[in-house]
């Protein structure tokens, strides 16, 4: 069983910060690339940031130059900082870990920008 749990959303205010974390557990080998991954109600989801075991990263085009993605291999372990946060952030979030050819996600953490 693998089990990757998210945490660190919340309530922020237009153009504040949250910072996402994720933990990844249980029976994973090798894992590739992680990432976030986000989704509001009557859409598709969205590839918010992507990370590779080396550190490279590829991010949306709405999120690039406010949000960073981080991972610590060691821990298995990926975070999201968000910065300058608008009201169209707001939505769920996912955490996304890949192994060979199984992806796997969290149940997601809530994010909502509003003043």
């Amino acid at each position: 069983q693998v089990l990757l749990v998210e945490s660190g959303g919340g309530l922020v205010h237009p153009w504040g910060s949250l910072r996402l974390s994720c933990v990844v557990s249980g029976s994973i080998f090798s894992i590739s690339a992680m990432g976030w991954d986000r989704q509001a109600p009557g859409k598709q989801r969205e590839v918010v940031a992507r990370i590779t075991t080396g550190g490279s990263t590829n991010y949306a085009d709405s999120v690039k130059g406010r949000f960073t993605i981080s991972r610590d291999n060691a821990d298995n372990t990926v975070d999201l900082q968000m910065n300058s946060l608008k009201p169209e952030d707001t939505t769920a979030y996912y955490c996304r870990a890949t192994s060979y050819a199984y992806t796997f996600w969290g149940q997601g953490t809530q994010v909502t920008v509003s003043s």
